[in-house]
């Protein structure tokens, strides 16, 4: 992850975290406040600071966000 965290996101949790699915590393969406998996095509939110790691709560991506 080559971004830097949000305010509030500790950067080393950023770095060891990975899709709960596939087990690979993430994506950092900073505008959106996501993290994105480009191989499950999920985006895990980051509420007030914490990253929610259950699929249940990603959102599926569409076609042109998938592997930007």
């Amino acid at each position: 992850m080559g971004e830097n965290a949000a305010a509030g996101v500790d950067p080393k949790l950023l770095e060891i975290l990975v899709c709960p699915l596939t087990k690979e590393e993430l994506r950092y969406d900073a505008d959106k406040q996501e993290l994105i998996s480009d191989k499950a095509g999920l985006a895990y939110p980051i509420r007030d600071g914490i990253p929610i790691m259950l699929v249940d709560e990603a959102r599926k991506l569409n076609d042109d966000e998938a592997g930007s």
